[in-house]
């Protein structure tokens, strides 16, 4: 069994979206109702904490520096040095109980978020892509809550969730164009208690996704099968990235939303930061081109 140890206890109501900088030697994630942005430098232990004006889903790296956010209200440029939001672009105005939610980089700069409705679980959300020229393309509509996007090393396949579905899907991938095409079933979790939260790629080719509500993270080889699970001490598991000096580092998100306090009390790491050593080899996270 991997040793799961807590490196942060942050007691995020809803933690999600991790990100490691090889270039910083630091993670990033997100406290989607904070709402902040967080950066954690394992190396000093330091850890640093930006508040913003409204939720925010997910973050990528920038490679002119800094990240880009995907928040309640749109796209936007994050200047980690002053804290500044730049407004990028907002895909649903109209929306007013939409919000973004998983987001991630491609390897050639493009910054892909969903939407979600965060009042009711209605399927009014969307999957985005966010062009290098800053444009913003609509790829999928009628999600409920997005979640789970990857791509594979050789960049052929794209993987994506609807959590409240209990769905993951993989798509034939145009690196390209960004074009995705031949949806077809990666996971069906309709039968567990747990859904597919958010996931990263491994460089074997493997998926490692987070089952939200089942305190764990389980790892998929390409074929859509379990090989591998990582259990944790809480139940609310959101999202995985590979970091350290050689991205062998497993990073865990975890949430505490609507736990009672019964069930707090059983788990009082809820909302925590985890890492665990795993053995195995990462992929550098590609940085938004915009």
């Amino acid at each position: 069994m991997a040793r799961v140890e807590c490196v942060h206890e942050a007691g995020h109501s809803l933690g999600e979206s991790p990100l490691w900088s090889v270039q910083e030697e630091a993670l990033y994630w997100v406290n989607i109702h904070g709402p902040t942005i967080h950066r954690l430098a394992p190396g000093t232990g330091e850890i640093k904490t930006w508040t913003l004006p409204d939720p925010v889903g997910s973050i990528g790296l920038r490679a002119k520096g800094g990240l880009v956010a995907a928040t309640k209200n749109g796209f936007h440029f994050f200047d980690t040095t002053t804290g500044k939001l730049t407004r990028i672009a907002d895909p649903e105005p109209h929306l007013i109980d939409n919000r973004f939610n998983d987001g991630r980089c491609d390897r050639r700069g493009r910054f892909w978020s969903g939407t979600m409705n965060d009042k009711a679980r209605e399927p009014t959300g969307s999957l985005y892509c966010l062009e290098p020229n800053l444009s913003v393309r609509t790829i999928r509509s009628g999600i409920i809550v997005p979640n789970s996007l990857a791509w594979s090393p050789d960049d052929k396949v794209m993987y994506f969730a609807d959590t409240h579905r209990n769905m993951i899907w993989a798509y034939d991938f145009d690196i390209n164009t960004g074009a995705i095409t031949n949806e077809r079933v990666f996971v069906d979790a309709k039968e567990r208690m747990a859904r597919p939260d958010g996931s990263t790629i491994d460089a074997d080719g493997c998926l490692w996704n987070a089952e939200y509500g089942g305190g764990r993270v389980v790892r998929y080889t390409p074929r859509g099968k379990i090989d591998r699970t990582i259990e944790l001490p809480v139940t609310q598991t959101t999202c995985p990235v590979f970091g350290g000096p050689r991205l062998e580092t497993l990073y865990i998100t975890t949430a505490r939303q609507r736990l009672t306090p019964e069930q707090l009390a059983a788990q009082p790491l809820a909302g925590a930061l985890f890492a665990v050593e795993t053995g195995v080899s990462g992929l550098p996270e590609p940085g938004f081109a915009g």
